[in-house]
């Protein structure tokens, strides 16, 4: 199940581009308000919907952060082989079932289940980009110098930062729900900050 790298390459990018893009327009259909309401049924309507506008918010931010994520690792795996082919494809199949958790979460804010139930989802997707990125390490010339092992070092807990968060709210959830769903917001920050890292490592890194 191998194909001549730079085919294989692009085979697999545009089918990981279709079910992130997919996944993501697929977030809007549970966003709608009931037709020929009078005005203070709209209004009503609108106040309803906002749990909903805001899983989709917040599920539209965490999409389009993996599939960041996911795009810097494939490009950055030395060999497309059938280790990477079926963990991405196990990523997708995470990524694709985002939306099912998203419209639960909407609904049933305050149930734990739901919580731990997005939460899952979420840090699967997250451990099997690490497993990727674990995967893309490898390979000759690969951290040759101290500041390319530094960058591995950074990649690798760009996605471990999210795994462990993500992870840690599950049991949470089942404590107190509201906990777990706060505790997202420590990503926010820790993001951009590791992100910044990256970056002036791998500026070091090409320096040397």
């Amino acid at each position: 199940m191998r194909e001549p790298g730079r085919a294989a390459d692009e085979r697999l990018v545009a089918l990981s581009d279709g079910v992130f893009a997919i996944a993501l327009t697929i977030l809007v259909l549970d966003l709608s308000v009931p037709p020929d309401l009078g005005p203070q049924a709209f209004h009503a309507a609108l106040r309803e919907a906002l749990p909903g506008i805001g899983a989709y918010a917040l599920s539209f931010w965490v999409i389009a952060q993996l599939w960041w994520d996911h795009r810097r690792i494939l490009a950055a795996i030395p060999e497309i082989d059938v280790r990477v082919v079926w963990l991405t494809l196990l990523g997708l199949a995470l990524v694709a079932l985002v939306p099912f958790p998203t419209a639960v979460l909407a609904d049933y804010s305050e149930e734990s289940s739901a919580v731990a139930l997005y939460a899952a989802v979420v840090a699967a997707v997250n451990a099997v980009h690490l497993a990727l990125l674990l995967l893309s390490h490898r390979g000759p010339g690969r951290a040759a110098t101290p500041a390319a092992l530094r960058l591995q070092r950074l990649d690798d807990a760009d996605v471990a930062v999210a795994v462990v968060l993500f992870g840690l709210a599950v049991p949470l959830a089942f404590v107190s729900p509201t906990a777990a769903l706060l505790s997202w917001l420590l990503f926010l920050p820790l993001k951009p900050v590791i992100g910044l890292r990256q970056k002036a490592a791998a500026r070091r890194a090409r320096r040397r």
